[in-house]
């Protein structure tokens, strides 16, 4: 057993410290039954998708990764396992500083994903299941027409895509909503440039000028000021 002089044990974890900041996020977790692959830690830079860092597994699924963040924005945590199968391989989540755990498994790997540890991840899960509740209506839409053994008259099409026009509407209207009613959150900006860009920019403009001077700085806030200032020129 190897013993440390108690100054040099105290400066190892000075040190260790000193490697974490305010903006240090850290993400850790266990992919269950994982016995061979690599996890990459990934996220979009200048509309490239990036990795930061890597892990090889070999025989236990625990990894931890450190990274510093300009601000809260989406990453992803990618899983090669090596079985030419492309599905259910990629987890998307809301990165911020802190420590953040994700816990799944090899084989559902992206539909099973326990996230913890960031607040704006939940306003994003939160709006993810009502807006897959309208996805789905409008797949039943699309499955009306595709599937029916009858083929259909213009009067019927015309009413399914009058649903299909109306399901759309709401939807846009619940991304809006749901922007502006958290507008002191990293998601509000996010899902005014990602999910509902080319909404009527009378509305992408007060949600931008809702938002709190922190989030209008961070990543995704300043990608939307300028938006809607290459927008506002264009006219």
């Amino acid at each position: 057993m190897k013993y440390f002089p108690l100054t040099g044990l105290i400066l190892l974890i000075l040190v260790a410290c000193a490697t974490e900041t305010d903006k240090t996020m850290t993400v850790t977790g266990t992919v269950k039954g994982l016995k061979k692959g690599t996890l990459y830690l990934q996220h979009m830079a200048d509309s490239t998708l990036v990795t930061v860092d890597s892990l090889k597994i070999d025989g236990n699924g625990d990894f931890t990764f450190k990274t510093e963040l300009e601000s809260p924005e989406l990453y992803y945590l990618y899983l090669d396992k090596a079985d030419a199968n492309d599905i259910n391989d990629r987890i998307t989540f809301f990165g911020e500083p802190g420590t953040i755990t994700i816990n799944t498994s090899w084989n559902t790997f992206d539909l099973n994903a326990k996230i913890e540890g960031s607040a704006t991840q939940e306003k994003f899960e939160e709006y993810k299941k009502t807006m897959s509740r309208f996805n789905m209506k409008n797949l039943e839409i699309v499955q009306n027409v595709t599937e029916n053994e009858v083929a259909l008259d213009s009067l019927a099409i015309d009413s399914l895509q009058r649903l299909s026009d109306k399901n759309l509407k709401r939807s846009y209207a619940y991304a809006l909503n749901f922007a502006l009613s958290n507008k002191d959150s990293y998601i509000a900006p996010y899902i005014a440039l990602m999910e509902v860009s080319d909404a009527n920019v009378v509305y992408l403009d007060s949600i931008y000028n809702s938002l709190t001077p922190a989030i209008a700085d961070s990543k995704y806030g300043r990608q939307l000021k300028a938006y809607l200032e290459d927008i506002k020129k264009s006219r």
